[in-house]
Parts: structure tokens; C-alpha cells; sequence
């Protein structure tokens, strides 16, 4: 400002890449981008205030945002939580004036509220705005807000086409639920008059087939068009036949034109003498070509396709000012991974049970529920789906299960396979391509575990999971502790042979320091396990042939050589014993290795090398990965010197071969993969209890495009948790599942880890 130079937005750009992201969104680069001040000398941000009437929709395909914004001006708290008081007052961009061009607003993204900073650049056409503008011409708050609103989701073309439920969530926090009229409850009225006593938000909509969209239809009407309801009451009447109530709803078109209902109770018709003059002022009724109007609730349910009903969240600003809110909400985020948790719906029963579990107990049913039961409305939300459509990604279709459960069914965290094929569900979602899909229910109150899930396996996306009840329900996850457990029954057999066979072999391949390096721990562990790597790698090749889009492929390892024939052959009947050592642990997982001359293993044992030099694996080779190996030795290296002794060596080598035999055990067709969703039980094998949010980690990092786990990235994953438990245990003196690190600690322990 000192300057005199305006905000410029460098992140939202004043150019194309703001406006569209595809080439079929007409030709915006016709716009020119001006600054309020050069729209109108006059202009201003607000002009008296804030109103519904203020709000006109442009060429954008955006009435959805419209209906919400139009709600929201009139819950002055509300309205300023994303309308900023602090914003500049736009006085005309005269120069003297501290004004410098900037602007925020606040939209609630899953559960946080986000800043978006923009400039005051809006694009025009022939000098006047292209999209929302205000029926005050010189106003722009309205264009400031779809700007920042078009910046959070990466373009003003990302906001063509949508549901006012997305807006109106997003400028609330609050937890939406739509019906179709011909599948609406028969209390509606009661739900929206409800509704607009808690501050609850509205929109509905007329179906348009096609050709027929934004078509008026003889009523007045506009087909494929976000109106809000603005007001809904029961309204005393007396005919000369007729003396009671009528159910009468106010709505508005975001146009704000004279496109209005002309029907029963519309502007100035004849039912309007019935109604006494203090009802009229009572309901504010007014008269004018402003797109408002009111209609009979049959009526409206007669013309209207669709209604959706944003209700408040608790902690919203209205909430905390009343004494007491209908609503009480519970929530977590969550996510599908391929491999892990992405386990599809229940048309697919092996998989289904590793998608993620929520228990909610109701105890009390509603206050005034003749039947006594329990309202409970559930929100399954996909995120960050809109902003990527610039990159094709569109709507998983996604829904959830929910099942009642007692006390001893929830002693299994999660709950199994076994329970899911033995118990129907008590309520369900359909299954829809929406960012959210809600639903209310009426249930006894009891226990429930809702599952979340996308309509097939191993579709990946993140989610935010909400329930609002009227009674307390104190949703947790239902998943596992991590802790260590008792690993599966190995009997290593261990014999005097093989233990004098690892003391040789560590002897030769230690060389003259005496200890072991990863490059010398690379060469053993490639070499012993070259036929396990290469079978999982020849399995991949396999699958490549029969895409008909091949993967990127992943080189078949090679085994490491040694340098020089001597220690080539001193060693080789050591390989054979060492990897006899690891058949016998993992259950006969390889095939027993054989020498090629015939020589037996007793035999090969007795050869040694007069002339032994150090050995050094190929770092480029591709079998165990120069960040395992190294993770490895640090795993049992106490002194931190990158090595490994002899007692060191003996171990790792046991506990790998402990290791090979869990991953034998679910590796069921010996591809030398494990399958998919097959990681969490095979850790629980090797003693690792691990919940969800771990296990999705792991998959990120160890697991393939097909979401399987290849032997020697399982051997790495057991090492890093491994070390992990092990650093944890160290400093959990008290054994209370709490640890203290100092900074300079935790980087020391977890960077070699």
C-alpha cells in the first residue's frame, strides 16, 4: 500500500488457467480482467448490508452456490464467519484512499475452516461483470466471494454444475440430507419447519430432462435451478368454507428477477385476503419483482423434483448462543487404501470387513418420539473430489452399512469377516457418484458399527464421516490397539551345524574389520533369497503380458557377485546350508537348494578359502534395497558405527528367517507376494498389532500399484516396525504406552532408523 500498488493474487491469476480447465468451457479469453473501481467509479464492497436480493447469477453454471449464498445473508453471525468484517470497503480505488485491492474469506473444508486470499480482479465482458453480480450495480461482494470460492477448487469452471449442499456445508460446517419428493417422509413439513426454528439452510430443484434446462415452465417455474427456501409456518386462514391452518413455504429464485411462481399464494393472488393483516406482517410478507414468493406446501411438493436441508453443526456460532440445540455431532476422517482398507461393498464379503468400522451407541431415544426411537442422520463425504477435476478425477460411488451390535461382538476390534456374513445390516446408504451421500434414520436405541465404503475394492479417496443425533452417541473407531503380541509358533531348529555355518559365512564375508556392513549384509540377503525376489518378480512379468495398458515394470532382481572365484567357491556350500536354515524355519517355503556337481551339502559344508578378500555387494544391484539393508543393520546396531558383529548377525539372520516363514504362511499360492488386505494378518502373525491408519501408511509405502506386498519389501516393513517398537520400548520406563525423546533424540533414533 505504502507503495500505491495493488494486491496482484499470484497463485490465482488474472488469465485462463483461473477460468476453465478444459477446452469445451467456451472462449473466456474474450474477458478482460478489471478492478472494481474500473467497473463502476461508485463501486463498493456492500452497499447497506448484506441480502438474499443482493445476488444475481451470471453465465456461470453456479445457482447452486447462489441458493446457499442467498441463505446464508440471513444469519448475520454466520454470514460474517465467511464474510469477514475485516475486509477493505472498496471506495472507488481513488488514489489517497487506504484500500489495496486484497480480499478473504473463510470456507469450511472437512472439519477446518481455510482462508482464501484473493486480489480485486473479476472478469468482465464489454465492461460489465461475466458472472454473480449484485442488483446493486456498484456492489461486489457477491463477485469477491465466487472469485474466492472458484480459487479454493482451482478455477471458475470448477464451480459449473453442483448442489447447493456442497455450498451450503462449505459456508457453514454444517451436515446436509436431501430427498426426492416422491420419496420424501411424510412429516417434511414438520422437518423443514423444524428446520428454519435451528437455523437449518434450504434448497430445492425442478428435474430437467433434456433440452429443458433452465426451460420456465407455465407456473413460473425454472427447471434445473437452485431455489432457497427462505421461510416455512403454519399460517391461520378462514374462508367462507374453510377455518383452520395452512402449510405455506417461502422460496426464492437466485436469479432475482421476475421468474416467480404464479400459482396459489404467489405475489398479490386472491388467497392472500384470507390471511389477517398482523400474519402478513408477522411473516414479513412483501410484494415485489425480486424472485421471492410463497406457495402451499402441496403445491410445492407437487412442482418440486428435490429438496436439501443443510442442518448446523453444534459448534457453529448460532449453536453456542442457544441454550439448548437440537443437534449433537460426532465425526472422524478416514481413507480407502488399495490393498488396506479399500475393501468395497458388500457384494464383496472377503473384503468388505477391512473397510474402516465407527461404533455409536444411542441410549436415549428422542424427546418427542411417540416410538421411542433414536433420530440419527449419517454423512459420508468424499474430499478434494471437485478441485481435482482438472485432472479427470471425478466422484468415487460411495455409501455405507450399518449394523447393530452388542458388548461381546465388539470384543473383536475390527469386527470380522465372520460377523458380516452371520448378521444383516439395520440400515443402509444407497450407493451414489455424489461428494456426500446422507441419510436419516429412526433406530432403537443400542450399539451400531457403520461402515463406510466405496461400491468396489481398492478404490482409493479420503473421507470425513459425521452423525448428528439428538442424543449424546460418542462415536469411536473401531480398530485395533497397536501393541505387540506373541508371534505365530515357528520352530526355528536352529542346529550347531547351522549356527558354526552363519559364524563362517560371517567370517568370510566380514572380511578384515570383522563386522558386517549393508553392502556385505546386501550380498548374503540377495543371495539367499534370489529364488523368493526373482518368483515375485517373474509373477509381475506374467501380469504385464496380459494388460492390455502395461505397467511401469519393475526390474527382475539380479544376485550379487563376488569378486574373485576363491571366496566364489569357499562359500557356496554355505550358501546351501544357510538357505537349508531358512526352508526349515519358513516350513519348506524354498526348494532345497542343490549343487549343480553333485556335491552334497555335508560335503560343501568342509570347503574353505587360503585366500579370502573382502567382499563388497553391487550397490545398483536390485534386490534388498540399499535403504533396507541399511535399515537392518541399524536395527540391532547398538553402538551406531553402521555394522554388525557376529552375535548381531545371527540374530538378524533368525529373525528374518522367522519373518520369511509369516510371509510363506499368507503368501498362499507362493507367487512371493502377498496378496492384497493380507498385511495387517501377516504383521499379526510376526507379533505386530496394528490399526488402520499404520497399516494405510504401510500400504503407501511397501505396497505395488496392485496393491501387493512383495517378500523383500514385507522383510523391510517388518524391520522398520521392528525398530520402531524398539525405540519406543526403550524409553517407556514406567511401561504406561508413553515415551519422552528429547529433539535431539528422536532425530538421532529415527533418522538411522
Amino acid at each position: 500500500m505504502r507503495t500505491g500498488t495493488l494486491f496482484e493474487d499470484p497463485e490465482f491469476p488474472a488469465d485462463d488457467s483461473s477460468l476453465h480447465f478444459s477446452s469445451a468451457f467456451g472462449r473466456p479469453s474474450q474477458y478482460k480482467w478489471l478492478r472494481p473501481h474500473e467497473i463502476s467509479p461508485d463501486a463498493v464492497f456492500d452497499a447497506d448490508g448484506f441480502s438474499r436480493f443482493d445476488i444475481q447469477q451470471g453465465l456461470l453454471g453456479d445457482c447452486w452456490l447462489l441458493a446457499a449464498a442467498a441463505n446464508l445473508t440471513t444469519y448475520p453471525v454466520l454470514f460474517s464467519r465467511v464474510v469477514p468484517d475485516d475486509n477493505d470497503r472498496i471506495q472507488g480505488g481513488r488514489k489517497g484512499v487506504d484500500y489495496a485491492g486484497i480480499f478473504h474469506f473463510r470456507f469450511w473444508r472437512f472439519g477446518q475452516w481455510y482462508d482464501v486470499v484473493v486480489d480485486d480482479r473479476l472478469p468482465t465482458l464489454r465492461g460489465q461483470l461475466v458472472y454473480i453480480k449484485s442488483s446493486t450495480k456498484h456492489e461486489f461482494w457477491s463477485a469477491l466471494l465466487e472469485k474466492a470460492y472458484a480459487k479454493l477448487f482451482g478455477s471458475y469452471e470448477a464451480l459449473s454444475g453442483g448442489s447447493a449442499s456442497e455450498a451450503m456445508e462449505d459456508f457453514t460446517g454444517g451436515l446436509t440430507e436431501g430427498y426426492e419428493m416422491k420419496d420424501a417422509p411424510d412429516n417434511l413439513f414438520e422437518m423443514i419447519e423444524k428446520g428454519c426454528n435451528n437455523y437449518a439452510m434450504f434448497a430445492c430443484s425442478i428435474e430437467a430432462g433434456a433440452g429443458e434446462m433452465e426451460q420456465v415452465t407455465a407456473q413460473g417455474l425454472v427447471k434445473g435451478h437452485a431455489y432457497s427456501i427462505t421461510k416455512a409456518q403454519a399460517v391461520d386462514i378462514e374462508t367462507p368454507r374453510v377455518k383452520g391452518k395452512i402449510q405455506l413455504v417461502r422460496l426464492r429464485n437466485p436469479w432475482g428477477n421476475e421468474n416467480e411462481w404464479n400459482g396459489a399464494w404467489s405475489d398479490k393472488s386472491p388467497e392472500w385476503r384470507f390471511i389477517n393483516e398482523d400474519t402478513k406482517r408477522s411473516i414479513g410478507l412483501t410484494f415485489e419483482v425480486d424472485g421471492e414468493f410463497w406457495m402451499s406446501f402441496p403445491d410445492f411438493r407437487k412442482y418440486f423434483d428435490r429438496i436439501e436441508m443443510c442442518h448446523l453443526s453444534p459448534d457453529c456460532p448460532i449453536a453456542l448462543q442457544e441454550s439448548r440445540f437440537a443437534w449433537r455431532q460426532s465425526a472422524f476422517e478416514g481413507e480407502w487404501v488399495l490393498g488396506s482398507t479399500a475393501g468395497g461393498c458388500r457384494n464383496f464379503p472377503n473384503t468388505f470387513w477391512h473397510n474402516p468400522q465407527y461404533v455409536i451407541r444411542l441410549d436415549d431415544p428422542d424427546a418427542d418420539d411417540e416410538d421411542k426411537l433414536c433420530t440419527m442422520i449419517v454423512s459420508l463425504i468424499q474430499k478434494n473430489r471437485r478441485s481435482k477435476r482438472n485432472k479427470g478425477i471425478t466422484c468415487l460411488t460411495i455409501g455405507f452399512a450399518i449394523y447393530r451390535v452388542e458388548a461381546s461382538d465388539l470384543q473383536r476390534k475390527p469386527l470380522p469377516r465372520e460377523f458380516f456374513t452371520s448378521h444383516l445390516s439395520a440400515a443402509k446408504s444407497t450407493f451414489i457418484n455424489l461428494r456426500e451421500v446422507t441419510c436419516r434414520f429412526r433406530l432403537p436405541p443400542a450399539s451400531y458399527v457403520i461402515v463406510p465404503s466405496t461400491f468396489d475394492p481398492n478404490e482409493e479417496g479420503e473421507f470425513m464421516i459425521r452423525v448428528f443425533s439428538e442424543c449424546p452417541s460418542n462415536m469411536q473407531e473401531n480398530d485395533s490397539a497397536i501393541g505387540i503380541g506373541t508371534p505365530m509358533e515357528t520352530d526355528l531348529g536352529v542346529t550347531d551345524a547351522q549356527r558354526a555355518t552363519m559364524e563362517r559365512l560371517f567370517i568370510e564375508v566380514a572380511g578384515e574389520d570383522g563386522e558386517v556392513d549393508w553392502m556385505e549384509l546386501k550380498l548374503v540377503l540377495d543371495r539367499c533369497f534370489r529364488e523368493d525376489i526373482a518368483k515375485a518378480s517373474r509373477g509381475i512379468s506374467q501380469t504385464y503380458q496380459t494388460r492390455s495398458t502395461p505397467l511401469e515394470k519393475r526390474s527382475a532382481p539380479q544376485t550379487a557377485t563376488m569378486p574373485g572365484t576363491g571366496l566364489e567357491q569357499s562359500i557356496c556350500g554355505m550358501w546351501t546350508m544357510l538357505q537349508q536354515f531358512f526352508h526349515n524355519v519358513a516350513g519348506g517355503y524354498n526348494t532345497p537348494v542343490t549343487r549343480a556337481n553333485g556335491v552334497s551339502g555335508e560335503q560343501t559344508e568342509l570347503i574353505q578359502s587360503e585366500n579370502v578378500t573382502q567382499v563388497h555387494a553391487d550397490p545398483s544391484n536390485p534386490g534388498f534395497s540399499k535403504d533396507a539393508c541399511r535399515s537392518m543393520v541399524a536395527m540391532l546396531d547398538e553402538d551406531g558405527s553402521g555394522k554388525l558383529g557376529l552375535m548381531e548377525f545371527q540374530k538378524l539372520l533368525t529373525d528374518i528367517a522367522r519373518w520369511k516363514g509369516v510371509f510363506k504362511l499368507h503368501d498362499s499360492d507362493q507367487s512371493g507376494r502377498i496378496s492384497p488386505f493380507e498385511l495387517r494378518a501377516a504383521l499379526q502373525s510376526a507379533g505386530y498389532t496394528l490399526n488402520n491408519h499404520i497399516i494405510n501408511m504401510l500400504m503407501h509405502r511397501y505396497g505395488s500399484k496392485e496393491g501387493e506386498i512383495w517378500f523383500d519389501d514385507f522383510i523391510t516393513c517388518a524391520v522398520k516396525i521392528r525398530t520402531m517398537f524398539d525405540i519406543f520400548k526403550a524409553r517407556d520406563l514406567s511401561n504406561r504406552n508413553e515415551a519422552r525423546f528429547t529433539l535431539e533424540e528422536w532425530i538421532t533414533k529415527t533418522i538411522y532408523s
